[in-house]
């Protein structure tokens, strides 16, 4: 990297949607000199793909950064301020530090470092998308071992999304400690619970 370039960190998050688990956030320094090739949004590319470019990243990256907000940070704050609080975590996490962020979306978290918000910009800046593959395939390998604490959920097929075999599973199970009691369909199925415990 040029002595006078500034170092501009990429961020994203992954895991607004779903149901259950954490949020997940990334933050990637490239370094110029070692690009990565096929750095695109991480919805957009394979699982297999993902985590080759993932492995990738970590190895040729300038610096990169993954934290996450928990369950009960994201009922205490909602869901739009813990993404915050994880992208503020990753950037925070990041060695050599970053002069500047580039931020996936049309809102930036509270930072020392200037920062831009870019919609769309995990399919438009590398940073951003290598940001946003490390957030995903983090999160995603979360969700598996996850699995295995509460395998009547099938988190390792879906991630904690909506998907109707999730919700089958939250309507036969109900919610586990992992689930976001402030989501519209787990707290219809926990108010459905409490109303037939009082009748």
């Amino acid at each position: 990297m040029a002595h006078d370039a500034p170092r501009i960190c990429g961020v994203d998050e992954a895991g607004r949607g779903p149901l259950a688990g954490a949020v997940y956030a990334a933050a990637v320094i490239l370094d110029p000199a070692r690009p990565i090739i096929g750095l695109r949004d991480s919805k957009k590319l394979s699982e297999r793909k993902r985590v080759e470019l993932a492995e990738r990243i970590k190895k040729d990256a300038l610096a990169w950064s993954i934290a996450y907000a928990s369950v009960e940070e994201i009922e205490q704050l909602n869901i739009l301020r813990a993404s915050l609080l994880a992208m503020r975590r990753a950037v925070l996490g990041l060695h050599p530090t970053a002069e500047f962020a580039l931020i996936d979306g049309n809102r930036c978290p509270q930072l020392e470092i200037p920062a831009r918000a870019i919609v769309k910009g995990d399919d438009s800046e590398p940073c951003i998308s290598a940001a946003s593959i490390l957030a995903k395939t983090e999160r995603d390998q979360e969700m598996r071992r996850l699995a295995d604490t509460y395998p009547m959920y099938g988190f390792e097929r879906h991630a904690g999304y909506p998907t109707a075999a999730h919700l089958a599973a939250l309507e036969q199970y109900g919610p586990c400690p992992i689930h976001r009691n402030g989501f519209g369909p787990v707290t219809r199925i926990l108010n459905k619970i409490h109303a037939d415990r009082r009748s």
